[in-house]
């Protein structure tokens, strides 16, 4: 399931790695305000989509594309199932008259080279 959604940068956190293969994650968190309170949307960048980012800062206001992505987490047959529900990213672009920032080039799949990554290594 795909989506946009627009709002005001918040957050922007660093490029953080996960697993032997150097699987790449970058978190955006967008501000809403819906009236009586504040809406916090987080929208993860993968893989090259973290260098995306680089060129956005707090404040800015953008429209990003995301795809609806759901995982299933258990450490081991006795442990706790977990669900997680990830946002990811596949582009944006500015709507506050910052400098031109698209994640262009990006889609749903990874690049044909991009090495595939071990979701046992990745908790969310």
């Amino acid at each position: 399931m795909s989506g946009k959604v627009t709002g005001k940068v918040h957050f922007i956190d660093e490029t953080k790695e996960f697993g032997q293969r150097g699987f790449r994650k970058r978190q955006v968190v967008l501000e809403q305000e819906n009236g009586q309170f504040t809406n916090y949307i987080p929208v993860d960048f993968l893989r090259d989509a973290c260098d995306t980012v680089n060129d956005l800062s707090v404040g800015d206001e953008i429209e990003v594309t995301y795809q609806l992505a759901g995982r299933k987490w258990q450490r081991d047959p006795k442990s706790e199932v977990k669900y997680f529900l990830n946002a990811e990213a596949s582009g944006f672009r500015s709507l506050s008259g910052a400098a031109p920032a698209t994640a262009g080039g990006m889609d749903d799949q990874p690049p044909p080279d991009a090495e595939p990554f071990d979701e046992e290594d990745v908790p969310f």
